[in-house]
């Protein structure tokens, strides 16, 4: 897809000019992360950001205060965990994926990711 092809092309013309790359929110689901170990390779690490339904729904009722309602914010929530549920099972079996207890506020999941990237680097 082309989400893929610009991920791609992004990330070949920074080859040699870095130890790796974070990408945020992608793959979506089992078919994206297929297509990506298919065209691009295997990630050496993923990174689950792992929080409550109810931790979800907050955050997302906060951050869109004006357009959400508990409804769509529950439907989205059902919709993530339909997609990302096989997708965290595929990568648990192939890779390796760390879950990062993203409770707490942003500045805490923030150095959780950090320790957890660190940690692997070394």
């Amino acid at each position: 897809g082309l989400v893929l092809e610009l991920l791609k092309e992004a990330m070949v013309s920074k080859l040699g000019d870095t130890k790796g790359f974070l990408i945020d929110g992608y793959p979506r689901d089992l078919k994206d992360a297929e297509e990506f170990e298919s065209k691009i390779g295997e990630p050496k690490l993923v990174l689950c950001l792992d929080c409550s339904a109810e931790t979800m729904s907050s955050r997302l009722l906060m951050r869109n205060q004006n357009s959400g309602n508990t409804e769509t914010t529950e439907e989205r929530i059902e919709s993530y965990y339909q997609a990302s549920n096989p997708l965290i099972a595929y990568y648990e079996s192939k890779t390796q994926l760390c879950k990062v207890d993203a409770e707490g506020t942003q500045e805490d999941v923030f150095l959780e990711i950090c320790k957890t990237i660190d940690s692997f680097l070394k």
